[in-house]
């Protein structure tokens, strides 16, 4: 019976200090419950403040960095290397594919993982090492093979190094969720969109550097992985995660026990991250649209370019300047996601808004610069700027409020006592995400195989606005109630029940007298 105390007294520290400590069962010495707890109280004296939540953060930017440059650019380096418009539109449906199966898998694998260096940083520091591997290989492939079949190579690799780079960014925000207190964990969700704007801010200034991209592949892989090693180091010096120790009694999991955990969270997952899976798919259709094939839109729809022409000629300088326009308006679009970042963290923290009035809105204004962009623009560089940067809105939403949401009842229901799998379920949301990527790039891949490039681009934004008003419409009708709403009605009826209770014992007690 001490020994069961002396564990609920840990599990009340737990609940109290909103730490994530994994404690072992009952069943195990008493002695490793002590432990347990002296682990408890040394994390409570090392609790974690906001700035070193913040470099814990920091690898998602130069993640955001690397998939900034590889997503506008792949099909164009695919057309680079000699494969066809539809077929390289078509190769970009890796990313979502891989994501869809790679980002489940890795999180459930990292929910689960014993390691004495903890649950979620071998698994970031085996994505570094293969991307490292994938990413040179890919950017390589036309130095060490003839044009004709340098494609046959990077091709593939193109896929492997979409899976490294899901194992790469999987266990960042599980990372950040796990180390965060319960009112933290909004914050944090939003600051990850604060990081993503400077990447994406630095991964349009380097191509600004590099004009254009495809030419420069392999210096800017070889700077980008540079990068991502320097973040991820700095990461480790900073995290300190507490090791999941497994009951040696316990049976062995199976090779497929991920992908039954993947299933076990789909079945208990609360109605509202099904809901929230719903709007991302639609919301990512149209970001897509704007985030995969805007630079092509710019240099070989609105200035009519052709990275492919004869490098002295009038149709590859007109790609020049459409990829220079592109780049000022992803600095812009950078400029924005900062800047609306901190106005969403200010309204969600200091006003009653509601969540879903705040990401709504987003999406409707993504919708209008997409209609814009497919009907209105033409040949107008600037007027396509001005497009582009406001395009960023969605995404700014979809970043800050669905992952802030899940962060949040997560924690709560942690605290409860409750069996949570916070990077599993943020992968599931994020495996919503790649839905979205893959109708957009496989319609557009469609339309490309029944008219020229020049013309099918723009059709990919009058996709993007269908999908998002529908989108925004789906946001408004979240049920965003906070978690503490439904827990204090119950109390309130628990304490109305008693007290009626207590009055009748009273008035027997007279009647008795």
């Amino acid at each position: 019976s001490s020994q069961l105390g002396a564990t609920q007294a840990c599990k009340e520290k737990l609940i109290h200090r909103g730490r994530r400590i994994q404690l072992l069962p009952s069943a195990m010495a008493k002695s490793t419950n002590a432990e347990a707890c002296k682990d408890v109280d040394k994390s409570h004296d090392e609790r974690w403040p906001l700035w070193k939540l913040m470099l814990i953060a920091l690898p998602q930017l130069s993640v955001q960095v690397l998939w900034c440059f590889i997503g506008p650019n792949s099909a164009s380096y695919m057309r680079h290397l000699g494969m066809g418009n539809a077929l390289a539109t078509l190769n970009n449906v890796a990313g979502p594919l891989t994501g869809f199966f790679t980002g489940p898998i890795v999180g459930a694998t990292s929910d689960s993982l014993t390691s004495s260096f903890g649950r979620r940083r071998p698994v970031i520091l085996a994505g570094l090492i293969s991307t490292w591997v994938a990413g040179m290989l890919f950017a390589s492939s036309e130095h060490f093979l003839p044009k004709g079949q340098a494609v046959y190579f990077a091709a593939p690799m193109y896929w492997i190094m979409d899976v490294t780079i899901n194992i790469l960014q999987t266990p960042h925000r599980a990372l950040v969720a796990d180390l965060a207190s319960e009112e933290q964990q909004l914050p944090m969700q939003v600051v990850f969109v604060f990081m993503m704007a400077i990447g994406n801010f630095l991964a349009f200034s380097i191509m600004k550097a590099f004009n254009p991209p495809v030419d420069h592949m392999f210096q800017l892989m070889l700077g980008i992985c540079a990068l991502n090693t320097f973040c991820v180091g700095v990461q480790f010096m900073v995290a300190r995660e507490t090791p999941l120790k497994r009951d040696p009694n316990a049976p062995k999991q199976s090779a497929c026990a991920p992908v039954m955990d993947v299933i076990g969270a789909v079945k208990s997952s609360p109605k509202l991250l099904y809901h929230l899976a719903a709007v991302q798919c639609l919301v990512w259709i149209g970001n897509t649209a704007w985030n995969l094939y805007a630079g092509q839109w710019f240099g070989n729809s609105v200035f009519q370019g052709d990275e492919n022409a004869p490098k002295n000629s009038h149709r590859y300088h007109l790609y020049e300047v459409g990829i220079d326009y592109f780049t000022y308006g992803g600095q812009g679009k950078a400029g924005l996601q900062l800047i609306s970042s901190l106005v969403i963290i200010w309204i969600l923290l200091k006003t009653t808004i509601r969540p879903r009035l705040v990401y709504a809105p987003c999406i409707y204004i993504g919708a209008v610069v997409s209609i814009l962009a497919a009907g209105v623009v033409g040949h107008n560089g600037t007027f396509a700027i001005v497009c582009m940067v406001i395009s960023v809105m969605p995404e700014t939403g979809s970043f800050a409020v669905p992952f802030g949401l899940v962060a949040t009842l997560n924690k709560r229901a942690e605290e409860e006592g409750k069996q949570v799998s916070t990077a599993l379920q943020m992968a599931l949301l994020n495996c919503c995400v790649t839905v979205g990527q893959q109708i957009c790039t496989m319609v557009l891949a469609g339309i490309e195989g029944k008219m020229s490039l020049e013309a099918a681009l723009p059709c990919v934004f009058i996709l993007a606005a269908v999908a998002q008003i529908l989108g925004g419409t789906g946001a408004l009708f979240l049920d965003d109630r906070p978690p503490t709403d439904a827990s204090d009605e119950s109390t309130k009826d628990e304490d109305s029940e008693t007290g009626n209770a207590d009055s009748s014992e009273e008035q027997t007690g007279s009647q008795t007298e």
